[in-house]
């Protein structure tokens, strides 16, 4: 099939890879020259596992090729993917200025019929409004589609090609034939492609994301409990996952939640709840406690320096909002960094992948270091924000011999209690009982 998507951030370039992987015609699209000219080149701009290997692939078989045209791009797909940005806006909703603007062009250039498929994260309704953008201009037939993404960013693109789910909300029986032929190829071990109606589907996604939010911030919160009366967490935790109807994923206590979907998704079903005269009280509370929860380790940090961080040198590992991405987007890390600066600390920070783009926000204000230990030499105190699998069996006798002061706050939870107690650690983590050298 001849497929374009519109758009080469995560979704659209895993997307549109993804799908020439199974034997599709793929060109992307984006306003961004220079991008386009190091796509072409075979540079892949975002740092997504396996991602690079069958982009290669691809582009070498010529079935991925990417251009700043979009009439090129409108007269080669029969499936046109919107996979535009729609940020948070100032009220909290999500703005579809760029999902809307391609859709008026699209009206303008469409010369045979298309399947015009929603695949960023867009408010209930956002279907309707692509459908008559497109249709005051459009001169021939054209169907609109929601095909929300289910992508985890370090995962996606495994995800894109064993999906658990597809959904697509159509109305169009034609539309539906095309999506389903376009997706057989990828649910061939038997998960379901559901077919439902376009708002149902759009609705789906900040469900999905919103729900996951929750028990995120619910796991956080008892972990809160937990230090007050001196249980522990991770027992909870296990007390908890092993019933099926709570299920062991997203129980792990630690900094907030962060990253591109989460937080936005949240905030935009709140809001459109609100529009809609409708009151998510639960959301209410989930982005009131992980904007506290973000920063949780600041008391705690302060407490231990007797509030006097100036000075004093923090090393911090993990910079992304989460491991195996460089996206930085609501990561704690960024909020706790901000408060130890305000404090007069200095940072010694190290990501595998994320300093790049902390680089760019925060320049010469941290000092960036080549390597995890590399970070500890000289500081007074390591903070870790992500958990990244590097650093979950450091050498403690290295680390200790770096650090001015055996002391560690694990914003993640990444080491057993007894373990630090034994090497000698003061150690402070999320739920369980604070350890003293």
């Amino acid at each position: 099939m001849k497929i374009t998507v519109v758009g080469t951030g995560y979704v659209g370039l895993v997307t549109g890879t993804c799908l020439a992987e199974t034997g599709n015609e793929v060109i992307c699209v984006d306003i961004d020259a220079e991008k386009v000219k190091q796509m072409q080149s075979g540079i892949v701009p975002i740092y997504e596992p396996h991602l690079d290997v069958i982009f290669d692939r691809n582009i070498k078989a010529g079935r991925l090729t990417f251009t700043t045209s979009l009439d090129e791009g409108l007269d080669h797909g029969e499936i046109i993917f919107l996979a535009l940005p729609t940020p948070e806006d100032e009220d909290g909703s999500a703005d579809l200025r760029y999902v809307l603007g391609v859709s008026e062009e699209i009206g303008k250039k469409i010369k045979s019929y298309k399947v015009i498929v929603d695949k960023s994260t867009v408010p209930v309704g956002t279907a309707e409004k692509v459908r008559a953008t497109i249709a005051k201009n459009a001169s021939c037939d054209f169907d609109v589609v929601s095909n929300p993404e289910f992508l985890r960013e370090g995962f996606a693109v495994d995800d894109f090609l064993k999906p658990e789910r597809i959904v697509v909300g159509s109305s169009s029986e034609k539309a539906t034939a095309l999506m389903q032929k376009l997706y057989k190829p990828f649910v061939r071990s038997g998960n379901p492609i559901i077919i439902m109606d376009e708002k149902s589907a759009e609705l789906t996604k900040y469900a999905s994301n919103s729900f996951l939010a929750t028990k995120i911030t619910f796991m956080n919160e008892i972990a809160n409990y937990c230090e007050a009366v001196g249980a522990d967490v991770d027992k909870v935790r296990v007390g908890m996952g092993t019933d099926s109807r709570i299920g062991k994923r997203f129980l792990f206590p630690g900094i907030g939640y962060g990253g591109s979907c989460f937080p936005k998704d949240v905030k935009a079903l709140q809001k459109a709840g609100r529009d809609s005269n409708y009151e998510f009280k639960i959301l209410d509370s989930v982005i009131r406690v992980n904007e506290g929860q973000k920063i949780i380790l600041l008391p705690k940090i302060d407490a231990h320096f007797k509030g006097d961080l100036k000075g004093k040198k923090i090393a911090i590992w993990g910079l992304a909002f989460k491991p195996e991405t460089d996206d930085i987007r609501e990561a704690p890390s960024l909020y706790l960094m901000k408060g130890l600066l305000e404090r007069g600390a200095s940072l010694q920070v190290f990501d595998p992948e994320a300093m790049p783009n902390i680089q760019k926000r925060f320049g010469n204000t941290l000092d960036y270091a080549s390597g995890m230990y590399e970070a500890l030499d000289g500081a007074d105190a390591l903070l870790i924000c992500t958990e990244w699998s590097i650093f979950r069996t450091p050498n403690l006798v290295k680390v200790k011999q770096l650090l001015q002061q055996p002391v560690i706050f694990d914003g993640r939870n990444l080491y057993d209690t007894n373990d630090m107690q034994e090497a000698g650690f003061n150690y402070v983590s999320i739920g369980r009982t604070e350890i003293k050298a």
